[in-house]
């Protein structure tokens, strides 16, 4: 089983990295993009015999005490069997 880890800042954090993105494809003439906010990925390879409901809390717990900082990032992620 993999879990798809999406980490990114919260909307109420600015993102100066995100903006300086989007500066650059409006300079190289990409039209229709109206913002540009920037994160991390993780995919985590988990053990086959884990129940589900256990992987979950297990990636929840990773993804909150680990892969975020819970004060400027917020995370969501999927899985995969």
């Amino acid at each position: 089983m993999k879990a798809h880890v999406y980490v990114t800042l919260k909307t109420t954090v600015l993102d100066p990295q995100g903006k300086t993105i989007q500066g650059a494809l409006k300079k190289m003439n990409y039209k229709g993009v109206e913002d540009v906010r920037q994160g991390k990925y993780f995919l985590l390879t988990l053990e086959p015999n884990l129940e589900k409901d256990k992987v979950k809390a297990e990636v929840e717990r990773i993804a909150r005490e680990v892969l975020t900082n819970p004060v400027i990032e917020e995370f969501a992620y999927k899985l995969e069997d």
